[in-house]
């Protein structure tokens, strides 16, 4: 990765591309290159901070394990998405399990690094605040909606959010894949695999989506979002 493409991940950011020039400098040259293979772990759930991340390439997957045991999928992050942040402030362990889908090149801003940022430069705080609080309103809209839908409207809106990422609530796409199995979905709406493949066939034959082995390409985004007012 050379130096234009690190400063384009710094500066396509809705938050990071408000600090001054020199600042977004500074952060460069002390970022670090990290290249994940497909499987390897990021982190785990408890570890410490290091830092917080980029993608550059690839596809980072956040999850949790509940107490059967079973892989519970939050989201997957892809290209140009910072994530990583909440433990950069609060100096708590990671919240979520952090693996990498595929071959993923990421960019660390280390914790001590940003650290003597902010301590130098105490005026940047709500740079970054906004960004926490994005994060907060995502969660927060994400228990609205989904509280009083049907199941079929929380599947729905499962599945914009496995689409857009949390992080990018709120952006529309025309069509994509998702990468997911019907039992991942099952344990995000609290249902059954047998209900979810139930769900989906609903969808496919409405043309809202396509189904096919471990994969889900949205073709309606519009119809899929109406779902989501049932």
């Amino acid at each position: 990765m050379d130096i234009s493409e690190i400063e384009h991940l710094f500066k396509h950011n809705n938050w990071l591309d408000q600090l001054p020039l020199h600042v977004i400098q500074g952060l460069i040259a002390v970022s670090k290159l990290k290249v994940l293979n497909k499987g390897q772990i990021l982190y785990a759930k408890g570890d410490s901070a290091d830092g917080m991340y980029c993608i550059s390439k690839g596809k980072i997957r956040v999850s949790n394990v509940n107490s059967q045991g079973k892989e519970m999928v939050l989201t997957w992050l892809e290209n140009g998405i910072w994530f990583g942040e909440i433990s950069m402030f609060d100096n708590l362990p990671r919240t979520h399990d952090a693996h990498a889908d595929e071959k993923s090149h990421l960019l660390i801003v280390p914790k001590l690094a940003f650290q003597k940022l902010l301590q130098d430069n105490p005026h940047f705080y709500p740079y970054f605040m906004r960004m926490l609080c994005q994060r907060i309103r995502v969660t927060f809209n994400l228990i609205d909606e989904t509280g009083g839908l049907s199941l079929l409207g929380q599947l729905a809106r499962r599945l914009i959010l496995l689409v857009n990422g949390l992080h990018n609530a709120g952006q529309h796409q025309k069509t994509k894949q998702i990468g997911i199995s019907q039992e991942s979905l099952a344990h995000m709406i609290n249902s059954s695999r047998q209900t979810v493949n139930k769900l989906l066939n609903q969808l496919g034959q409405k043309n809202i989506i396509k189904v096919d082995y471990g994969m889900i390409e949205i073709i309606n985004m519009q119809e899929l979002e109406a779902l989501c007012e049932i």
